[in-house]
């Protein structure tokens, strides 16, 4: 008894582990996963179509979410440079536009795949601090949309979906670095 007081400590961390370990299958290891985030349904959707996720582990669920956020920040990338080459009508709706693409080309150039190599190599808090940056910018972007037009809220909907892919990724490194 007076062993487990002692060791009580240094094993309350692990606590939220124990449930994934009788998941050896990539299948219970992604949903038990998915639960730990704030948008599971997301997670589930983006994991379970990734090739390769059912065999990975929890590192490589996080690198496949880190892709994940790449790749929709740069579509959205994409649509707000293809929105700007239509030559918006009015100004105020091309500099809100410009203004985030100003705010996504570091995302997607630099930020991201700084934090999916950081991840590779172990660095969880660089990799969280990278993504978390892909958040703000976002967040940043969408405040300059307030009002807009159509093809102001068709870009409003790629920020959701960048933030909230984001925010399954940091939920996942946050596990991560708890000691799994």
């Amino acid at each position: 008894m007076r062993l487990l007081l002692l060791l009580l400590p240094l094993l309350l961390p692990l606590l939220p582990l124990l449930f994934l370990l009788p998941f050896s299958d990539g299948g219970g290891l992604i949903e038990q996963t998915c639960k730990l985030t704030p948008f599971p349904d997301l997670c589930l959707s983006a994991l379970h179509s990734s090739p390769g996720s059912s065999s990975t582990d929890l590192h490589g669920l996080a690198g496949i979410m880190a892709n994940s956020v790449l790749q929709n920040a740069n579509q959205t990338l994409d649509q707000i440079q293809q929105l700007l080459d239509r030559s918006p009508a009015d100004p105020e709706t091309e500099h809100s536009l410009a203004y985030c693409a100003e705010l996504y080309i570091p995302v997607v150039k630099y930020n991201l795949p700084q934090a999916i190599d950081a991840l590779s190599k172990g660095r969880l808090g660089f990799a969280a601090y990278a993504i978390n940056d892909a958040v703000n910018e976002a967040q940043e972007c969408e405040k300059k949309l307030s009002g807009g037009s159509e093809s102001l809220s068709q870009v409003s909907d790629r920020n959701k979906i960048v933030t909230n892919m984001a925010a399954v990724a940091l939920a996942i490194i946050k596990v991560l670095q708890k000691g799994f």
